[in-house]
């Protein structure tokens, strides 16, 4: 079932941009988010905001509420 998935602008303290799916308990707040759309799989969200911000190395997904994106 898709559901809608965020980009937190804000890097983690270990280099990553999250991507979280709604709902998540570490969602980020509004301004410090970037909707990328709803998605069956995290991978494809993880994939929109990649191609997205080429630039930024390391998006990874959210250990709790998408833990199989979740690779560092």
């Amino acid at each position: 079932m898709a559901t809608n998935h965020y980009l937190n602008h804000n890097q983690q303290s270990n280099g990553d941009y999250e991507v979280h799916r709604e709902g998540c308990i570490y969602m980020p707040l509004p301004q410090n988010r970037e909707y990328l759309g709803s998605f069956d799989y995290c991978s494809s969200a993880v994939n929109e905001a990649k191609q997205r911000h080429p630039n930024w190395y390391r998006i990874n997904g959210c250990a709790y509420c998408v833990p199989t994106c979740h690779t560092t």
